[in-house]
């Protein structure tokens, strides 16, 4: 199933998100729920989603496999945390799914730690860095209730209908 993006300026898009029961991940419905979130980021273009861009305001995020340096899967977080591992931050230009059309530079860490529950409730902690660390903290955002154009600067506009961002453009949309 494909879903539909929640677009700004919708409220929930602003509220944080309720944790995951860990008793929840492996029921049918949330397997195929993972399963939908990931194929709708891919048919969307995107190279991250959040729960709550689909209008499920829960703590799970969903990363495509392209820029997943754990390994050759698609990445799904629930209830991730990250921290920062050094105060080097880096500027550069995002866009999301919930603001098309709209791209802006943003300063986020380089290197982060993250912890989360995987798709089937295992633990999981890694080091994101670079583009993969920015990802990983564009979704956090998402689910803490904060959408990118909230610290973003220098914004352009595109027309939303006639670019269409592939995932391994330099500016992919997450």
């Amino acid at each position: 199933m494909i879903y539909d993006i929640v677009f700004e300026p919708t409220p929930m898009l602003h509220e944080r998100s309720a944790d995951v029961d860990p008793k929840e991940i492996n029921s049918r419905e949330m397997q195929k729920f993972i399963k939908d979130m990931v194929e709708t980021m891919y048919i969307k273009d995107g190279v991250g989603l959040a729960a709550i861009q689909v209008g499920r305001p829960i703590q799970l995020c969903v990363i495509t496999k392209n820029y997943n340096p754990l390994g050759k899967d698609d990445l799904c977080l629930i209830n991730p945390v990250w921290t920062k591992l050094s105060i080097t931050k880096e500027w550069d230009e995002e866009g999301c799914l919930s603001v098309p059309g709209v791209y802006g530079k943003i300063k986020r860490y380089k290197k982060i730690r993250v912890s989360a529950l995987d798709k089937k409730g295992k633990k999981l902690e890694f080091i994101a860095e670079d583009f993969f660390a920015r990802i990983v903290q564009h979704e956090c955002d998402h689910l803490g209730g904060h959408l990118y154009i909230e610290k973003a600067t220098d914004f352009r506009h595109v027309d939303k209908e006639a670019v269409k961002v592939k995932v391994n453009s330099k500016y992919p949309r997450v």
